[in-house]
């Protein structure tokens, strides 16, 4: 167990990181990792079905990615959230053209800065609905250093998506087609991921770490399958984190939003497998993945990725922790 943050770093050579989806979902390799032994096999995320037993259920997140990048000219509002109608919690630039009670055209919209807040996020009120559809961009990660592309608006969303509200997609569930989804018994729960997933951890100490907040959904049918399941299956640390921050014993439904960090020596009360995509160095989704595998194991694990030339991040291959 550690709570120093160079504890969970990693060297990994720029070259590996996957900043284009691969030809098809299901081409990805996947790396098994054993719990306990510390085993690890290769695979492909096509065999998933192979790795599961008989009882186990796979609890996917099917939130939607909105486009939520809004640019005209030089000015970008990124919306993070909507509070209520019209009006939406968002990331702007340049800060100086959005300061509190600034109003200004924007896209053909009247808009309005309610708030400066101190995080550095504006709350903008529109005089209507903006057509995210129509006007707004695909919020695809920073580190893929490039404009959206139109292979971006299928591949940067799952093709189980269905409830609009992420701007970060849920990257576990993208390896799917249809095809594998209904090879692999499953239910959904809801949880949108928001920018913060990509804010680094700036504290030595990881416990002085504040983590974001999201809005999640676990529906009555999902919460009564998990309980007649064996074992759970969580498909991304989307789904791990809304299953861990119900409290132990059987699942019931329920809504709200989770701000839960779950890393070492954090003891899993509801997952019991995880299929989830290389993370960042230093990220709170290494520390998740670390609470369940273990740190050393998980290490030599990525060590081994890397040798082995995985693609890693959002757009790049797998590992089932079993």
């Amino acid at each position: 167990m550690s709570h120093r943050l160079s504890d969970y770093d990693y060297e990994l050579p720029p070259g590996l990181v996957a900043t284009r989806p691969a030809d098809r979902r299901d081409a990805s390799r996947m790396l098994v990792l054993v719990r306990g032994s510390g085993r690890v096999t290769h695979a492909g995320v096509a065999d998933l079905p192979a790795f599961l037993r008989p009882g186990d259920l796979a609890i996917l997140n099917n939130s939607k990615v909105i486009r939520a990048r809004l640019v005209d000219g030089r000015a970008e509002i990124f919306l993070l959230e909507r509070r209520e109608p019209l009006v939406w919690i968002a990331m702007v630039r340049p800060g100086r053209k959005f300061r509190a009670g600034a109003r200004a055209s924007f896209l053909g919209h009247e808009i309005e800065v309610a708030e400066a807040r101190e995080d550095g996020t504006r709350v903008i009120r529109f005089d209507r609905e903006p057509d995210l559809e129509k006007a707004g961009r695909m919020p695809i990660p920073p580190y893929f250093r490039r404009e959206p592309e139109p292979i971006d608006d299928e591949r940067y969303q799952t093709v189980f998506a269905a409830e609009p509200g992420s701007v970060a997609a849920p990257t576990a569930g993208l390896h799917f087609t249809p095809e594998l989804l209904a090879a692999v018994p499953h239910a959904f729960v809801t949880l949108h991921v928001g920018a913060g997933t990509f804010l680094p951890v700036k504290t030595e100490d990881v416990a002085g770490h504040v983590m974001h907040e999201e809005t999640y959904s676990l529906g009555a049918d999902t919460a009564a399958a998990a309980n007649r399941a064996s074992r759970i299956l969580a498909v991304g640390t989307t789904v791990a984190r809304v299953l861990e921050s119900q409290p132990a014993g059987p699942l019931r439904a329920a809504s709200g939003r989770t701000a839960i960090f779950i890393r070492p020596p954090h003891e899993f009360r509801h997952v019991g497998a995880l299929l989830t995509n290389f993370h960042l160095p230093r990220s709170t989704l290494l520390m998740l993945v670390s609470a369940f595998a273990g740190r050393e194991a998980v290490l030599a694990a990525y060590r081994e990725a890397v040798e082995r030339h995985y693609r890693f991040f959002s757009y790049g291959d797998c590992m089932l922790i079993v």
